[in-house]
C-alpha cells in the first residue's frame, strides 16, 4: 500500500485547507485510514481516523467542529477538510493506514504499517 499526501500550504489563520490522500495499492489492506500531525519538536498526533468501513470518523478534541474526514466511495482517497485554522494547527500531516488495527488503537501512531511522506500546513499571517 502506497500513501501520497497533497493539498498542503500557507493560510492564514481563520482560512481553510483540504488534504488529500491518495491510496495505491489493495485497498483492502488500507481499511482504516488516520490523518496524524508533527510540529517541530513534537510527537505525532493523531487529528482524525475512520475505523474500517460503516464507522463514523473519530477526531481529536482539538480539531472538532473545524476537521471533517471523509472517504470516497471507491476508497482510493481520503480526504481532510480543515477549517478555521489556527497557528497551532501548523505541522507536517501524514496519512496512514493500517489493515489490522483495532479500534482501541485508532490513535497511536505506532500500530500503523503503512504511512505517507507528509505535506507542510502552515498557519499565519
Amino acid at each position: 500500500v502506497t500513501l501520497v499526501e497533497s493539498g498542503g500550504g500557507l493560510v492564514p489563520p481563520g482560512g481553510s485547507l483540504r488534504l488529500s490522500c491518495k491510496i495505491s495499492g489493495p485497498t483492502s489492506r488500507a481499511d482504516t485510514v488516520a490523518w496524524f500531525r508533527q510540529a517541530p519538536g513534537n510527537e505525532r498526533e493523531f487529528v482524525a481516523g475512520l475505523f474500517r468501513r460503516g464507522y463514523n470518523p473519530y477526531y481529536a478534541d482539538s480539531v472538532k467542529g473545524r476537521f471533517i474526514m471523509s472517504r470516497d466511495n471507491a476508497g482510493n482517497t481520503v480526504y481532510l477538510e480543515m477549517s478555521n485554522l489556527k497557528a497551532e494547527d501548523t505541522g507536517v500531516y501524514y496519512c496512514a493506514s493500517d489493515p489490522r488495527l483495532v479500534l482501541s488503537s485508532l490513535r497511536l501512531p505506532s500500530q500503523y504499517d503503512y504511512w505517507g511522506q507528509g505535506t507542510q500546513v502552515t498557519v499565519s499571517s
